[in-house]
């Protein structure tokens, strides 16, 4: 019997990346990489849903700056398919930080600073079920 390890997980075109009208070709990017966009849908988040979605980082300094950078303006959040689709992803998306991102990753081309990083990523399968539930609750 094949297993197939085949996941979803969710990610985020944030709101620097939709300003600039980079939503296509960030697309495009995942679908060269073989992803599988299953569903998709561009919102515009208040800062209490921010909050709640980003709990996992309340502690951290940075934590209100990125609650109201999320919902500063439209996103677009979308279920990713993919053979190892939480790994692939963080490897395409690249470093948080623009600056150490590798050659060829989304937030290398398109990022801006840690904050306005164009892209966000599950950071596990258990979390991608969280954060997916969390905007396409069915």
């Amino acid at each position: 019997m094949i297993m197939s390890n085949t996941e979803q997980t969710l990610s985020i075109i944030k709101p620097d990346a939709i300003e600039r009208n980079l939503e296509n070709e960030i697309k495009e990017m995942f679908k060269n990489k073989g992803f599988l966009i299953v569903k998709e849908k561009k919102i515009q988040i208040e800062k209490s849903e921010a909050e709640t979605f980003y709990k996992i980082h309340e502690t951290k300094p940075f934590y209100n700056d990125l609650c109201t950078y999320l919902s500063s303006g439209p996103i677009v959040v979308m279920i990713i398919e993919k053979e190892n689709a939480v790994s692939s992803n963080r490897e395409l998306m690249g470093a948080t930080n623009p600056t150490d991102a590798k050659e060829g990753t989304i937030r290398k081309k398109y990022g801006l600073s840690i904050d306005k990083n164009s892209v966000h990523g599950s950071d596990s399968v258990e979390n991608a079920k969280i954060e997916i539930n969390f905007f396409f609750k069915d």
